[in-house]
């Protein structure tokens, strides 16, 4: 049974070595392919000085070579850095310093890019790019991806199961983004843990909408080679592309996060696509109920998971599809290798009912933070009863998200702590208000967040964008509002806008929101 990430690929080769493994915009690969493809890669990385344990930072879009790279870096002993195609060069270039990255897989085209941001390239032993483009640019000697697979030499240093795999670079609510560091063995059973509560299997063709970057977006990676399924791989612009995607390529898997499920639940869906789709799964936020009910309607004999994960601990729990229309603002249970639990601040449990924080302790738990001890020690923690001894004592990481547990075990997403608004001496979900907005059925999308208020501790803001056909009017949305909230919860000031901010990995930029509206009240004591 397969240890290291990587392993996935000749197990799944050695059974489907014909099967389309990965389909681009431009081609498929096969199993087969894709094998040779990474071990040829591997190769060449280490050709090019990479050693176990270096970082190896992939930059480009969704392509047959990024899945390749990413791969052929953990088999050279190195640790993958998946980067947004998304980001520009400053973010970049924050990245792979801080990352210490030895070796760059990236695309001819964001090169000038990078090359205007002063600084961002150094440190880098090896510039790969994958378009061929192989003579000096602005000084730099460049290897083309040909070059690189045409070495067929030794593979550098196999990693252990415990090794850091890879680095997945996730923001905060302040400051800039911090790497939390991955092990083989945090891969391979999430892989396994995720795909037995879905039921992966061969047969799926699942669609890669999510960023690589992303630990919920690498997964349909991670899960399709173990299952020997088909990812199709896909960077789009317009929501109508994915429709169109899922009907040509007759996709049945498919993983979202909030924005995107409310962009998909307004369309029409063609009846070829909802017929093929055997599952959807949602992460990364609660999906407003208005948007699960239309997507049950539109896509009826399909299951939809419900999930909750911090890339932290990878994935905690998930509520099975049966569940969804008795509990639809649940996040489910623990998954398989996953042990969940609510706790107050001093380590004691919650009872039904009772708000506390998620805790999660298992094979799932990363290493921590790269290259931030003291960040590290204050989220993960040493599981209470252990040999004082213990050289490696077992884990738990400490979420920093707020969730109560019913009496049957079910969890409900309360809120981010530091999401969490402080006003009139009440703690408030920013949950709970944006649901109702989109109960009024005239917003499209939501967000509600608290800042400095001299009376109140914190006032609410309220930030929408208008549903189809529907005139801003802030009137009518704070009738709607009063109706269904008490009136410490009702929001001071709501702000139509046309969109709102989205992160790297498609979530609403709660924080950039945040600091806009930071001196919102400043002053104000009504």
């Amino acid at each position: 049974m397969a240890e290291l990430l990587h392993d996935l690929l000749p197990a799944a080769a050695a059974r489907f070595p014909d099967k389309a493994a990965v389909v681009d915009r431009e081609r498929t690969a096969s199993y087969a392919e894709l094998d040779r493809l990474v071990t040829r890669a591997a190769s060449g990385l280490t050709a090019q000085g990479v050693r176990r344990g270096d970082r190896v930072a992939v930059l480009m879009p969704k392509r047959i070579e990024k899945v390749a790279a990413l791969l052929a870096a953990m088999k050279a002993g190195a640790i993958a850095v998946p980067v947004n195609a998304l980001l520009k060069a400053p973010q970049v270039g924050h990245i792979l310093r801080d990352s210490g990255a030895t070796a760059l897989v990236t695309a001819a085209a964001r090169m000038p890019d990078l090359l205007s941001e002063l600084g961002v390239l150094e440190g880098l032993r090896a510039i790969i790019v994958v378009d061929d483009l192989a003579e000096p640019l602005g000084g730099l000697s460049l290897v083309s991806w040909t070059g690189l697979i045409a070495n067929q030499g030794p593979v550098a240093g196999r990693p252990a199961p415990n090794d850091p795999a890879m680095i997945f670079y996730t923001s905060g609510s302040t400051g800039k983004p911090k790497g939390v560091v991955v092990s083989h063995r945090n891969l391979v059973v999430g892989a396994r843990s995720v795909a037995e509560y879905l039921d992966c299997r061969a047969d799926d063709r699942v669609l890669a909408v999510l960023s690589f970057s992303f630990d919920y977006g690498f997964n349909q990676v991670a899960t399709t080679l173990l299952a020997g399924a088909t990812l199709v791989a896909l960077d789009y612009r317009l929501p109508q592309e994915v429709l169109l995607t899922i009907e040509r390529e007759r996709i049945t898997a498919l993983a979202g996060v909030p924005p995107i499920w409310i962009q998909l639940a307004a369309l029409e869906w063609p009846e070829a696509a909802a017929k093929t789709m055997r599952y959807i799964t949602n992460s990364g936020g609660a999906m407003p109920r208005t948007v699960l009910e239309r997507l049950r309607t539109l896509l009826p004999d399909t299951r939809i998971h419900l999930m909750y994960g911090l890339t932290e601990a990878f994935r905690s729990t998930a509520l099975p599809p049966e569940e969804v229309a008795l509990r639809p603002d649940s996040i489910g249970r623990a998954i398989p290798n996953a042990e969940v639990l609510v706790l107050r601040p001093d380590g004691s449990p919650c009872g039904p009912g009772e708000p506390g924080e998620l805790v999660h302790r298992g094979p799932l738990v990363s290493l921590g933070y790269w290259n931030d001890p003291e960040r590290t020690a204050r989220r993960f923690k040493a599981v209470p009863g252990q040999a004082a001894e213990l050289d490696d004592p077992e884990r738990e990481v400490w979420s920093g998200d707020i969730v109560r547990r019913d009496d049957e075990g079910y969890l409900y997403f309360v809120g981010r702590g530091d999401d969490m608004i402080k006003t009139s001496g009440f703690r408030v979900s920013p949950t709970e208000i944006e649901e109702e907005a989109y109960a009024s059925g005239f917003v499209r999308d939501a967000v509600s967040f608290g800042v400095p208020h001299e009376r109140l501790g914190q006032g609410i803001v309220l930030v929408v964008t208008p549903a189809d056909g529907v005139a801003p009017n802030n009137e009518r949305m704070m009738d709607s509002l009063r109706r269904r909230l008490p009136r410490f919860m009702l929001p001071l000031r709501v702000e139509w806008r046309a969109s709102l901010p989205r992160n790297a990995n498609g979530k609403y930029d709660r924080a950039a929101l945040r600091a806009e509206f930071q001196s919102a009240f400043a002053g104000s004591a009504d």
